[in-house]
């Protein structure tokens, strides 16, 4: 049948059988309707119709497609109603359920009046107007329907594809995509009446296509309250990020005072984009932050510059500036850069993000650095520049002003291990009157493994070569310290161990025992090295990763003389089923044939006892979302207990997380005889199906102190979330050496299918409660099919 031929002269139509000409109707129509494409789309054979009988036998359909026109061709007009007359091949006339169909257009209405050779309808008494997922519900709609234009007073709309909807005074239909209403609202709530948010303008520009929406002289509301009014206002459709104006953010904290930023949106490309935030503080005056963040296939990277005129508490400009750059060369070459600065020595207690400072304490280091890498099979090179800026409070290290090095790795030639590293640096630091000069290492190694069912063996050994050529030789060096010099060192290490498993029945459980002893034997002469600064060494940290390792010290700067074997001993219970590991014990303790002369600086004290301290640790994972962590460090000659980790997790599902954990380090000299005792508790928890409860609290047993602690709510309804929180952070060291603190407190309110903008509140509780999950979004809408029109 040809497009538009449908119409007939027809006489009224009161034969009584009207249901039976709309049955007949429809059903000759469904082979032009042109749906669009439904959110749940099968493929492969699930995609494919499904025949009833024979090969020439009707087929069942399991999903509804897309059937587009072949090129030139024109949709076919469909006229649906209780009674109809009209002329053939000119017009029509519908009373009664009455309905238009072409392509993917649908008219519905009371009465309906359609022109065959102007292609225009006229529509009365309830009219719904369908465009490509599009609905117009309204009094009357005036339209040409191939065109998709047209107008209705008064209507009511949904986008059915992203959720949004509103009403009007008048919508003008400028094609399938694109529409104009005047004096109307909008909103993503996907409720029938009384939505929670809205938008209220003159004029909306929407671009379906484009998922872009425009408010002139446009006032937000929430709970029918003005919260937020401009001029011109861009949104997305969907939730996705476009260009505009993102709503307010607002903030009261001790050292700023009150805060509101209004954030703009700039959508460059899918893969570039940038936002500029003007903040007012009412203690210090407009501080404004612009980032910009790009991405491609071979590079990323983001810029982030702050600036604030003429603080008015400190009477001078401040400012920051942080780049990040990676680049892919191809062929294995790389590069990066890494620039940070601040103004001042304040500037990260003052300005600084608060949820950076609640979760990695007040940043006094800021690395600039930029460097070129190559990586290709055994060969890793980088070559970097690396400088920092210290501020005060901190002890500046020492910058790479260059480095070269060089890695070569190969593996299992025949059993054997074997490689080396060069290393060429520069060392330059920012203090006077500090040692500075040149230093190349050489480290080669070469091991054996012998592996077999339930054991393997691997001697290894390796050679640390260390030459200095210092420019500049500090007060505190040792006398006699020369200004060139080399070392070199040997170390000899043999790794071996054991694997013995059987199957267990505990608790009603079948399970996988493991037990797996180790024996791990270093022998390194003693060489003095007193003469060698320390650049970039440091004493290593003792714990079950640690005692493993051939050196005491990390860094090239010294390297231990050892004569010691540690031994250790683990098992496991692994689920059979799955594999997955359910618990974890381990003892491990290192003995001592020597005692240790290298130290860090000297006239340290070199004297050891025969043994370590004991290292114990556990993991449980007993299901039904809990899980524990404890590691132990305990000096038996003395009956003192070194170090103490112990914590404990029950997730038993989204936003439901309980932590408690307690960490003890014994005073000591590098803690100025002051020792670490705290108790940590996190929590995220609903109280009801929309109230969700966030907090943390770390204190101080010995100081009867709160370290840091944060406590607020989450309020979650249908297309919002309002989330408040109060939060006590350190943020600094006073003049007397004593920790500073401040108090914030923030309120977010995030309006759902508009904009998803944090000011730092829900940043707070992700690094405040380990295994935070964030609230759901608004759930995605139907498809268009649900209530297909």
């Amino acid at each position: 049948m040809p497009p538009r031929k449908l119409f007939q002269t027809i006489s009224n139509s009161d034969d009584g059988v009207p249901g039976k000409r709309r049955l007949i109707a429809a059903l000759v129509a469904v082979p032009g309707l042109m749906p669009a494409i439904s959110h749940a789309q099968l493929s492969g054979a699930a995609a494919q119709p499904e025949p009833l009988d024979g090969a020439w036998s009707l087929r069942l359909a399991p999903q509804l497609e897309d059937h587009p026109l072949v090129a030139g061709q024109r949709p076919a007009t469909f006229v649906l109603g209780d009674s109809t007359t009209g002329t053939a091949d000119t017009d029509v006339a519908v009373k009664g359920a009455a309905e238009l169909r072409q392509g993917v257009n649908v008219v519905k209405g009371d009465a309906l009046h359609y022109d065959e050779d102007t292609d225009t309808a006229d529509a009365y008494g309830h009219v719904v107007v369908s465009q490509s997922g599009t609905t117009f519900a309204g009094p009357e709609a005036h339209l040409k329907v191939e065109a998709n234009e047209g107008f209705m007073p008064t209507p009511k709309y949904h986008f059915t594809m992203t959720g949004g909807s509103g009403s009007a005074e008048r919508a003008d239909l400028l094609d399938n995509e694109r529409s104009v209403l005047t004096n109307g609202t909008y909103t993503a709530c996907q409720c029938s009446s009384n939505p929670a948010w809205y938008i209220k303008g003159s004029e909306f520009d929407f671009d379906t296509g484009a998922d872009e929406g425009v408010a002139h002289n446009s006032v937000l509301f929430f709970q029918n309250v003005p919260i937020f009014a401009s001029p011109w206002f861009s949104f997305p459709l969907s939730g996705d990020r476009r260009s505009g104006v993102l709503p307010p953010t607002f903030s009261l904290s001790s050292t700023n005072g009150y805060d509101i930023a209004i954030p703009y949106y700039f959508n460059i490309a899918p893969n570039r984009d940038a936002t500029i935030t003007p903040e007012l503080m009412s203690k210090r005056g407009l501080f404004t932050t612009a980032n910009y963040r790009y991405l491609s296939a071979n590079y990323s990277g983001t810029i982030t510059g702050t600036f604030l005129p003429d603080d008015a508490i400190t009477k001078t400009n401040r400012y920051a500036l942080f780049i990040q750059h990676n680049q892919n060369f191809g062929d294995g070459f790389g590069g990066y850069i890494y620039y940070n600065k601040v103004s001042d020595n304040t500037y990260p207690e003052d300005l600084a993000s608060p949820a950076s400072q609640f979760m990695n304490g007040t940043q006094l280091l800021y690395q600039q650095e930029a460097g070129v890498t190559y990586n290709n099979g055994p060969w890793s090179v980088l070559a970097r520049v690396q400088h920092w800026q210290t501020l005060e409070g901190s002890s500046p290290p020492y910058g790479r002003e260059p480095e070269l090095n060089v890695k070569y790795n190969q593996y299992n030639v025949e059993g054997f291990d074997y490689g080396a590293e060069a290393d060429y640096s520069r060392f330059r630091i920012t203090s006077s009157d500090m040692t500075e000069g040149d230093r190349v290492v050489f480290n080669p190694y070469l091991s054996y493994s012998l592996l077999g069912p339930g054991y393997f063996v691997t001697p290894k050994v390796q050679w640390h070569f260390a030459a200095y050529d210092l420019s500049n030789i500090g007060s505190g060096s040792p006398v006699g310290q020369p200004k060139n010099f080399t070392e070199s060192v040997p170390t000899f290490s043999f790794d071996t161990g054991l694997v013995f498993d059987r199957t267990v029945h505990l608790f009603g459980q079948d399970y996988i025992q493991t037990l797996e002893p180790r024996l791990y034997y270093v022998y390194t002469p003693y060489r003095n090295q007193e003469f060698a600064p320390l650049f970039d060494t440091a004493d290593s940290d003792f714990g079950l990763a640690e005692i493993f390792t051939p050196n005491t010290f990390v860094g090239d700067d010294r390297i231990a003389d050892s004569n010691r074997i540690t031994a250790a001993i683990t098992t496991r219970f692994i689920d059979p089923a799955t594999g997955d590991e359910r618990a974890r014990f381990v003892l491990a303790q290192q003995y001592y044939f020597q005692d240790q002369r290298v130290t860090l600086t000297p006239g340290e004290t070199t004297a050891q006892a025969t043994h370590s301290d004991l290292i114990a640790g556990a993991s449980l994972k007993i299901g039904g979302g809990f899980a524990s962590e404890t590691a132990f460090q305990y000096n038996a000659d003395n009956n003192d207990l070194t170090k103490a980790s112990v914590g404990f997790g029950y997730s038993p599902g989204p936003n439901r997380v309980l932590n408690i954990a307690y960490r003890y380090t014994r005073a000591n000299t590098t803690l100025d005889y002051t020792p670490i005792n705290q108790i940590m508790i996190s929590a995220q928890w609903p109280f009801s199906h929309r109230v969700f409860a966030v907090g943390t609290f770390n204190y101080d047993l010995v100081g009867h102190r709160i370290v840091n602690g944060l406590a607020g709510l989450q309020y979650d309804a249908d297309c919002w979330v309002l989330g408040v929180g109060i939060q006590r952070y350190a943020n600094g060291v006073n003049t007397t050496g004593g920790q500073n603190s401040s108090t914030r407190f923030m309120a977010q309110l995030t309006l759902k299918g508009l904009s998803n903008v944090d000011n730092g509140l829900v940043a707070a509780f992700k690094a405040s409660v380990p295994g935070y999950t964030t609230l759901p979004a608004q759930p995605p809408p139907a498809s268009r099919f649900t209530d297909y029109q």
